[in-house]
């Protein structure tokens, strides 16, 4: 079976299945645009709505500009895949798993290997207060400590439970982590937390000592990205899909 022609049967545009897997698969071309691929590896999930155990993720061995609404496959938290022919990544199946159990209010989870991200996960100093997007996400950033390649079901409940109930997470030596509760909360947190992660590394490379905002300025900053009431990211998300919708709407499909 080919991997980047066979698709799960159409679904209704009504349904809300199909609007989950539309949001899922703007995500994945959202990270093709921004650079956050790393080949087909790393993986963005998204749980199926009234199905609270099964969750939607990337067939294993599409690039991820190759991935659509129908292309995603349906799995369950035991590992039996519910719809769609294709493999998954065991990684990306432990790790998805473990954080949407643990996090009921949770719908979207993203993980990447960026250049930036990867870098700052491996400094000791961790995400430092040395810019806006930083000191905006920095009451919701978890770290969670490398032991292996993510392929036994322990390793991910220690990743759940260093997650706790923030919305970020640096995976030391390794990447990040986001989530949310909607498609456009997920995205806002690691787009901060890339740049974040992007301008840090750059202060760094320079050698300049940097400047630390106020404490009161960092707990100012902090109140904009503590997650509250209603989801964030709700007034980006829009501009986000225009501009998929004028690169390339096959993501729909």
């Amino acid at each position: 079976m080919s991997l980047s022609t066979s698709k799960i049967p159409s679904f209704k545009p009504s349904d809300s299945e199909y609007q989950a897997r539309v949001d899922l698969a703007a995500l994945y071309r959202l990270f093709v645009h921004y650079g956050w691929t790393d080949m087909i590896y790393t993986h963005i999930s998204a749980r199926v709505p009234a199905e609270p155990n099964h969750y939607l993720i990337n067939p294993y061995g599409l690039l991820f500009e190759e991935i659509n609404a129908s292309t995603l496959i349906k799995v369950d938290f035991a590992g039996n895949v519910i719809a769609g022919d294709y493999p998954y990544n065991e990684a990306g199946h432990l790790i998805h798993s473990a954080v949407l159990k643990a996090r009921p209010e949770i719908n979207y989870v993203l993980h990447s290997h960026t250049r930036a991200g990867a870098a700052v996960s491996a400094m000791k100093c961790g995400l430092l207060p040395v810019s806006q997007h930083a000191n905006i996400i920095s009451a919701t950033v978890a770290y969670h400590q490398y032991t292996s390649i993510t392929v036994n079901h322990d390793e991910c409940d220690y990743l759940a439970r260093d997650l706790g109930s923030n919305y970020l997470m640096v995976m030391h030596n390794h990447g990040l982590l986001a989530c949310g509760r909607t498609a456009a909360e997920a995205f806002w947190y690691l787009y901060y937390l890339e740049i974040a992660c992007k301008i840090q590394v750059d202060l760094l490379a320079s050698g300049e000592e940097p400047v630390i905002p106020s404490e009161q300025a960092i707990e100012d900053l902090q109140q904009e990205g503590r997650p509250g009431d209603q989801p964030l990211g709700e007034t980006e998300w829009p501009a986000m899909i225009r501009l998929l919708e004028r690169k390339d709407p096959s993501y729909r499909d």
